[in-house]
């Protein structure tokens, strides 16, 4: 969460010094974007470490445990088929942008093309390892039972403990 902090205080910079000091940067468009980058691409990683991709709840919950499993494994196979395929598609420009160094082409030129490619790259590796990672885990996990009290954590008895006490609190006789 450091990373969008800095995005903003690049831009909040930029504005100071382009209508404050009328010196604009020349590096705070290309900044924003490298950084804004990588929050993306480890943001992915985040969700999937979560578990808060996408998932058809509405078939999934109802499912018997055969059937998540086997719902669990195609869909680890379809992301591994994915990722092998843009990891296979795209790493002969990865590799050739990061040996090049190659820059953004402005006036600042910063070497995005040569990281976030590569990136790219490693978070999918990472991310093909996590699924994997949640599948093993996930496999002979006991099922979550959802009900209403539970879903919504309220504490049925330190509530009647609560109302005990205002009750014997009100209870009490006054004295004058």
């Amino acid at each position: 969460m450091v990373l969008p902090a800095m995005i903003v205080l690049v831009m909040l910079i930029e504005v100071a010094m382009r209508y404050v000091m009328a010196r604009p940067t020349l590096w705070a468009n290309e900044l924003s974007l490298w950084i804004a980058g990588a929050v993306y691409l480890l943001a992915g990683l985040y969700a999937m470490q979560q578990r808060s991709h996408i998932r058809i709840t509405l078939l999934y919950d109802v499912a018997p445990r055969w059937l998540k499993h086997a719902f669990d494994v195609v869909s680890l196979i379809f992301l591994l088929i994915f990722i092998g395929a843009v990891i296979w598609g795209g790493f002969g420009e990865a590799y050739a942008k990061l040996i090049r160094w190659e820059t953004f082409g402005t006036a600042w030129d910063p070497p995005i093309p040569a990281t976030i490619k590569p990136l790219i790259l490693i978070v999918l590796v990472l991310t093909a390892l996590q699924a994997i990672s949640n599948l093993i885990h996930d496999w002979n996990r006991v099922d979550e039972q959802h009900d209403l009290i539970g879903d919504a954590a309220v504490d049925v008895e330190a509530l009647r403990r609560i109302e005990e006490e205002r009750e014997r609190a009100t209870a009490l006789p006054r004295r004058g």
